[in-house]
């Protein structure tokens, strides 16, 4: 039997990877430090560790402990614009708490690390953003994520691990966290309506992004390790057809079957369009998109309806305060 890590198992895209895992017949150990995700989101045939990938002490014992097969590491703190202002804090866990982990896959012998970047490591590149362009990330979130990357590259050359890296986009679905107000806009509309409160939109709304079911995603993450052309590959993964903030807006209000109004608030620094070409996923990995917008966000309207309405906490680590948008100052 494969045994499996699962960083950030606890939150929305972890915990569904490591579902996807477990139908597989993978033994899934999931680490995760409850930042942003929740205990109950993980299969309760995992086992479950509470920590965090910054203490590489519990990463030694873990990897002496479960001698793990595979490595996939979703851990982060998520939140491109919010990076700017917090860059220590990004830096420490998205490219050390990573850093640990490659060492010890090293030291172990792993035989494929999968690692989820994210599309913010193309920045303003002109779309449909493909993996041979040179990325020029626009935030800290982003620099990270390349970094890690490119670690990953150099460590292979170095050390032979194998490494797959996936670039998926505007992912949403259930076990999203809705009460954080800083990232996630799926979620954020989808909490404001169920508050009454107004829909808050950056600018005039006319930003695009192509928005990603789960569904359309962590299968193929989970499958890739079976799959000998997708290793030391990086891969975009997401949605085909790109919209508006402004018309997703919509879209929510119509599958949550309720109409709610819009706070347009003062634009912020970050890239106005940005949508991906998925050739490569294609033609490796065999990605098809199975679930539309409208399908996608019914599915998870049904679930934050039982979900209920979650508070937005204020982030409590804000290292810059120059420039940040008045609007996540806001109780």
């Amino acid at each position: 039997m494969n045994i499996s890590l699962v960083t950030g198992g606890a939150g929305f895209i972890g915990s569904h990877l490591t579902n996807d895992l477990i139908k597989m017949g993978h033994k899934v150990v999931v680490i995760d430090d409850l930042s942003g995700g929740f205990k109950e989101n993980v299969n309760s045939q995992a086992v479950f560790i509470k920590g965090s990938v910054t203490d590489h002490k519990l990463l030694e014992d873990l990897f002496k402990t479960y001698k793990f097969d595979y490595v996939f590491h979703l851990a982060a703190y998520a939140a491109e614009g919010l990076s700017h202002f917090i860059k220590r804090f990004n830096y420490t866990n998205n490219l050390i708490g990573s850093v640990n982990l490659i060492n010890e896959s090293v030291k172990h012998k792993i035989k494929c690390f999968v690692f989820t970047s994210s599309i913010a490591v193309y920045g303003a590149c002109p779309p449909p953003m493909r993996e041979d362009m040179i990325p020029v990330p626009e935030d800290s979130y982003g620099i990270a994520k390349l970094a890690v990357e490119q670690e990953l590259r150099v460590t292979h050359e170095m050390f032979g691990l194998n490494y797959i890296v996936f670039r998926p986009h505007n992912v949403f679905g259930e076990y999203q966290n809705l009460g954080d107000k800083y990232r996630n806009v799926v979620g954020i509309f989808m909490n404001q309506l169920m508050q009454d409160i107004p829909l808050t939109i950056f600018g005039d709304g006319s930003q695009t992004r192509a928005f990603s079911y789960i569904g359309d995603v962590t299968p193929h993450i989970a499958n890739s390790i079976n799959i000998p052309e997708a290793y030391n590959q990086i891969f975009n993964i997401g949605a085909e057809k790109d919209y508006s903030v402004k018309e997703l807006a919509e879209t929510v209000m119509n599958v949550m079957g309720k109409e709610g109004l819009v706070r347009f608030v003062e634009a912020r620094n970050e890239v106005l369009h940005a949508y991906s070409d998925h050739s490569k996923a294609k033609n490796i990995l065999g990605f098809k998109q199975q679930y539309s917008l409208t399908e996608g966000l019914t599915k998870m309207a049904q679930w934050a309806k039982t979900a209920g309405i979650q508070k937005s906490e204020k982030f409590k680590e804000i290292e810059i305060f120059e420039k940040l948008p008045p609007v996540w100052l806001e109780d």
